[in-house]
């Protein structure tokens, strides 16, 4: 007979918006920073395949921001994931765009669909830039639409004065029959977090030295935390997963080599945990500063993030591109997504100016004004290559606006793309040698091959040809 699941007490919070630029992000910030001040253990989460919002909830956290994707991961690796990650204080989940917004008319996978899957009471953060009443019929309709998404209040931003807030306030109390928790005031100096083209700029790029005072005093000052530290630990308890026996440490020994800096930031924590959890060893690299690879690597990632703003950096620091290039000529398996497709090309031209790069790969990239590729991704491997055997089926998601341009020779392209975009001709992962670049960006939750396959390929270029 099988014991019943442990459970665990995990107050936590979705902050959910009704559509994207509500809010969430600062409110969210604001909450983790207080929680921060007062002691309280936080964790954060971002809902969906983001990177830079993750970032910052790290940033305000002290601790790395986990992301719970129910496309990618499924609902029960998404609670579970969630469960092994959360604190016993306080947990801030940011959910996507509008609350019910997923991957069609129903909401699938929306943030509401996330929040029922966690049993996490919503507050709704509702930019009211020229509305009052019409502030509660927007609610009340996130209400109605489905009364299992328990939204526990309400928190307004873009609030123009002391009359704006008293009438939504008694607008959205008497209609709806939520607190309202909070009144953000309209910021008189613009945005506290500056954007571009893939968003926010990331806190790597950011003086943060001025930030947290500045989001304590236009945004935390305003909410009521202690009634929202509450209505989070009204949350019923958690079901806690059953922890696997650890197996052989099949990565020991290994080392490999991260390229991580500003202009390489896109890694899922979960991802460089589960490389670790082989066994083997991270080794941390600049591509901005570090000279050369180390002579002992056993293989290279290099993930996404802002190679096009870096661009003047990563081509003047010719020793390392030179280093990289002769490696790969040798054989060292190397795992690049995106922007790190970008660094092994021969070259990437942004805004009228080409930057020589690393030249692995035969072809050189392109960065236009608006996206090339934006979504989640299937890929189906077809073709044989140093990481998955043809046959896998892949879920991840592309955010890009590079495109390849010049080939000088017909690439090699291990998947068949099923849904997205990829490297274009519904192709994506280039593969030569034991090089794999693709702008599809995997998440070791939603796909447990993917640390095995680092270590597989790594230990098969080990040995000798």
């Amino acid at each position: 007979m099988e014991s019943a699941a442990a459970m665990a007490e995990l107050p936590r919070l979705m902050v959910a918006g009704l559509s994207g630029e509500s809010g969430k992000t600062l409110v969210t910030l604001a909450l983790l920073l207080e929680a921060r001040r007062r002691e309280i253990p936080a964790r954060a989460f971002k809902k969906g395949p983001d990177y830079i919002d993750a970032a910052w909830l790290e940033w305000a956290s002290g601790n790395p921001a986990r992301n719970l994707d129910s496309y990618l991961m499924g609902f029960g690796r998404a609670r579970d994931s969630f469960a092994l990650q959360a604190a016993g204080g306080f947990n801030v989940i940011e959910g996507n765009r509008g609350l019910f917004d997923g991957m069609d008319a129903r909401g699938t996978h929306s943030t509401a669909a996330l929040a029922k899957a966690l049993e996490a009471p919503v507050v709704l953060v509702l930019n009211a830039t020229k509305m009052t009443g019409t502030a509660a019929a927007l609610v009340l309709g996130c209400q109605k639409l489905d009364p299992a998404v328990r939204i526990a209040g309400v928190v307004l931003n873009q609030v123009s004065g002391p009359r704006h807030e008293r009438v939504l306030r008694e607008a959205i109390e008497s209609a709806c029959g939520v607190p309202v928790l909070g009144a953000i005031p309209r910021l008189k100096n613009g945005v506290l977090l500056p954007s571009r083209h893939l968003g926010l700029v990331t806190p790597y790029e950011y003086d943060c030295r001025m930030l947290a005072e500045q989001l304590q005093e236009s945004v935390g000052s305003h909410l009521d935390f202690d009634k929202l530290l509450a209505i989070a630990g009204l949350a019923p308890p958690i079901a806690m997963p059953a922890v696997p026996l650890p197996g052989p440490a099949a990565g020991h020994g290994l080392r490999i080599g991260v390229l991580q800096d500003s202009a390489f930031c896109f890694y899922y924590p979960d991802n460089l945990d589960a490389l670790r959890a082989t066994g083997a060893a991270l080794v941390p690299l600049s591509s901005l500063e570090s000279a050369a690879l180390p002579a002992d690597m056993d293989a290279l990632y290099i993930g996404g993030g802002f190679p096009e703003t870096h661009a003047a950096s990563l081509s003047g620091n010719r020793s390392l591109l030179a280093s990289v290039r002769g490696a790969a000529r040798n054989g060292l398996a190397i795992y690049a997504e995106c922007g790190g497709l970008m660094y092994l090309s021969r070259a990437l031209r942004w805004r009228g100016n080409r930057y020589p790069m690393a030249g692995v790969l035969p072809f050189e990239v392109e960065v236009n004004e608006v996206p090339e590729g934006h979504g989640y991704v299937e890929l189906l491997v077809d073709r044989a290559n140093a990481f998955f055997a043809p046959g896998t089926r892949l879920r991840g998601h592309e955010f890009h606006y590079s495109k390849i341009v010049g080939a000088s020779e017909e690439l090699a392209t291990a998947c068949t793309v099923l849904r997205g975009t990829g490297c274009g001709d519904k192709r994506d992962a280039v593969v030569l040698g034991n090089v794999w670049a693709a702008y599809t960006h995997l998440h070791a939750a939603a796909t447990p091959e993917w640390a095995e396959a680092m270590v597989r390929a790594a230990q098969a270029a080990a040995i000798p040809a």
